[in-house]
C-alpha cells in the first residue's frame, strides 16, 4: 500500500477522545500490546499509540469544545485538499461539525457527518518532503 499519509482516500490515523487518558492507555496497552508515547502539544498532552515503533493513532482528553461528548474513537481519512473535501461533503448532504482547522506541524483537518449521522474526519498532512 502507498503511504497512507499521502494517499487520497486512505485511512491514516485513529484517535480516542476520552475522559480518562491514563486508564485508556493502560486498558489498550494490556488488551492489544500497544506502546504509548506522550507528546506535549501546547496546553495539552497527546499520547501517540504505537504498534512496535509505528505510530497509528492517538489518545487525548475530550477538549472543552466537545464537553458532554462520550468517549469515542474517531478515524481520519487522508485527502488532497481538506477545504475542498469539506465543501464537497456539504454538497452531498453532509454536515461540517468542525470546520477545516490547522494542527501546527501536522496538517489541516475537519470533522464531517454523513447524511445518516456517522462521523468521520478528513485530513491533509503537512508534506514531509
Amino acid at each position: 500500500m502507498k503511504d497512507p499519509f499521502k494517499q487520497q482516500g486512505a485511512f491514516s490515523w485513529f484517535e480516542l477522545m476520552t475522559s480518562d487518558v491514563d486508564s485508556a492507555k493502560k486498558f489498550y496497552a494490556n488488551l492489544f500490546g500497544w506502546n504509548t508515547e506522550d507528546m506535549p502539544m501546547g496546553d495539552m498532552n497527546y499520547t501517540v499509540v504505537k504498534v512496535g515503533e509505528e505510530g497509528l493513532g492517538g489518545i487525548m482528553s475530550i477538549p472543552p469544545q466537545a464537553e458532554g461528548t462520550p468517549p469515542n474513537w474517531g478515524v481520519y481519512v487522508t485527502v488532497d485538499d481538506v477545504d475542498a473535501t469539506a465543501g464537497k461533503a456539504e454538497g452531498l448532504g453532509g454536515k461540517i461539525l468542525v470546520p477545516p482547522t490547522d494542527i501546527p506541524t501536522v496538517g489541516r483537518f475537519c470533522v464531517l457527518q454523513d447524511p445518516q449521522g456517522a462521523v468521520i474526519s478528513a485530513i491533509t498532512y503537512v508534506s514531509s518532503e
